[in-house]
């Protein structure tokens, strides 16, 4: 269980980069052989790119670390529930284990909101855990969105002034 903490500690310090720049708070980490092989975190707006999320940004270092686009027998921890973009790109990519944070309520692609990473129809499974320092990334993500809503308020304010 410490291996597992430590590298989704790891994780929740990428999503605080991801913060600090202005990006949902999401970060991602492969592991294989208990080493860390990629890592990311969102970087959709910085990035101009909609695939730039936190998983595909970590399944990429992995893919280049490895000179392979397959994952075989590697661990991908991130801090929240991946969605149905970055489910079929960890199916895709033959990854073993998913560990995540936090359930996604309006996007979760594992079954929260939506089904897609282990649909009856797609020919490789991933075992999945969920809830690992769940509390810790669902305050994150909740103080992230808080913070937005109380500046557009604001900004809504003073536009009526």
């Amino acid at each position: 269980m410490q291996q597992h903490e430590r590298f989704m500690q790891r994780a929740l310090e990428l999503a605080h980069q991801a913060e600090v720049i202005g990006e949902v708070p999401v970060g991602a980490v492969v592991v294989a052989d208990n080493k860390i092989i990629g890592e990311g975190f969102n970087e959709v707006i910085r990035n101009s790119d909609p695939s730039a999320h936190a998983e595909a940004q970590a399944i990429r270092a992995a893919g280049r670390y490895l000179n392979n686009y397959r994952l075989v027998d590697t661990t991908l921890y991130v801090t929240l529930e991946p969605c149905a973009m970055c489910a079929g790109l960890i199916t895709h990519a033959r990854i073993k284990t998913l560990v995540f944070a936090a359930k996604d309520p309006r996007t979760g692609a594992t079954g929260t909101a939506i089904e897609v990473l282990n649909h009856s129809s797609t020919n490789h499974k991933v075992e999945i855990f969920s809830g690992l320092l769940e509390q810790e990334s669902a305050t994150l993500l909740q103080n992230f969105f808080r913070e937005k809503r109380e500046i557009a308020k604001k900004n809504k304010r003073n536009k009526k002034v």
